[in-house]
């Protein structure tokens, strides 16, 4: 893997990178490769640095998940980014092929979730219970094709696996995710679910910045290659 070519952007506080898919996004109890200690490892060689580097993740996506992730290079830089993301101030949007199709072209969907740390896996509920928190998206259909649906999605939260668990409660799972009961196994580890939108301003420069980067067109996304933003909407 070209770790620069991954790279879609970095300055002195800031790298973005587009995680490939089948790699952890830092490490876990697998000891599996992971992008985080590979980013730092290959900036300690590229910059000839002698001592420890400093890199921060600022959020993460998950395994099985593709796209834009970003990385913090200096400390002050992680603080702010992570209180942006607390209030909401980076505009994350995310791309889905689902199985059918969710009920109308566009919606907003608020539900209740709660993690299952045994199974790795969230569970959502229509209306609130103790221990669940509120989690909400809106959701665009952009096409669809052979009973599947291209979506882009925006999250008003960012629960761990809200994207999955609210589409399967909504009977339109993720193709290719049979963790959350997509029923068609595709080839290869990936899901159809993909980071591909990020806008924020710059923390330190106060900049914008306006990224994108795509699904490469495998089995599951050559239908809708066709259907995806080219622009910010």
């Amino acid at each position: 893997m070209d770790l620069d070519q991954q790279t879609i952007y970095e300055d002195n506080h800031l790298l973005i990178a587009n995680k490939p898919v089948g790699l952890l996004s830092q490490g876990d109890h697998t000891g599996d490769p992971n992008l985080f200690d590979l980013l730092k490892a290959h900036l300690k060689s590229k910059y000839q640095k002698p001592g420890n580097v400093y890199l921060a993740l600022i959020h993460r996506l998950d395994r099985p998940v593709g796209g834009l992730i970003i990385f913090s290079k200096t400390s002050k830089a992680a603080e702010r980014l992570h209180k942006m993301m607390l209030q909401g101030a980076i505009a994350k949007k995310y791309l889905v092929v689902c199985e059918g199709y969710p009920g109308s072209d566009q919606g907003d969907w608020q539900h209740y979730i709660e993690k299952d740390e045994k199974k790795n896996k969230s569970r959502v509920f229509a209306t609130p219970r103790e221990g669940a928190k509120r989690c909400a998206l809106h959701y665009q259909v952009l096409a669809n094709v052979d009973n599947r649906s291209l979506l882009e999605i925006v999250l008003d939260t960012g629960r761990s696996h809200q994207i999955r668990a609210q589409l399967a409660f909504e009977s339109c799972p993720i193709v290719a995710d049979s963790k959350y009961g997509a029923g068609r196994r595709e080839s290869g580890n990936s899901l159809a679910l993909f980071a591909y939108s990020l806008d924020f301003e710059h923390p330190v420069t106060h900049e914008p910045l306006s990224l994108r980067v795509y699904p490469e067109t495998g089995t599951i996304w050559r239908p809708f290659t066709g259907f995806f933003p080219r622009s910010s909407s």
